[in-house]
């Protein structure tokens, strides 16, 4: 039953803006699953979900599914693409892999800044002086944080 509510919810949040759990927990109920705020509360948590901005005019926001495509978004803050900006210099994948390279004595700094995300595609990290090495779940899940990353500390 639990497993099948939150597919259910993953599906939910796929194709509707979910802004608050009541309005969750209504949309279960319509799709046959009954589930109190509390219930939501907890899938969520265990989903990972995150609120992501809709990118309307006004300040509104939606739940996600928390992968590597939006939580580089929703974690970094305009201080941490600051420092990693001037880090950072060039940065690619190679299958599983993500390489960074950085300028002298800036790799363990640059790495110890991209570990604090806990990104759950993250499977570890290795730093030197100069070049960064990280380990993603998947090829797709290293094409992503490469392309995000990228974006996200573009001058």
């Amino acid at each position: 039953m639990k497993s099948n509510r939150q597919k259910k919810i993953l599906e939910i949040i796929e194709s509707n803006d979910v802004e608050t759990q009541q309005d969750l927990a209504r949309l279960l109920g319509e799709a046959g699953f009954i589930a109190t705020q509390a219930t939501v509360s907890r899938d969520i948590k265990e989903l990972r979900l995150v609120k992501v901005s809709t990118g309307g005019g006004q300040a509104k926001s939606k739940y996600a599914s928390n992968s590597v495509r939006n939580e580089i978004d929703t974690r970094f803050t305009d201080k941490f693409k600051g420092i990693l900006s001037e880090m950072v210099i060039k940065i690619s994948s190679a299958g599983h892999m993500v390489v960074l390279k950085t300028y002298a004595g800036m790799a363990q700094a640059a790495c110890a800044a991209i570990d604090s995300l806990d990104l759950p595609d993250i499977v570890g990290s290795l730093a030197g002086d100069d070049t960064i090495f990280i380990v993603m779940s998947t090829e797709s899940d290293a094409a992503d944080f490469v392309k995000k990353l990228s974006r996200s500390i573009s001058k």
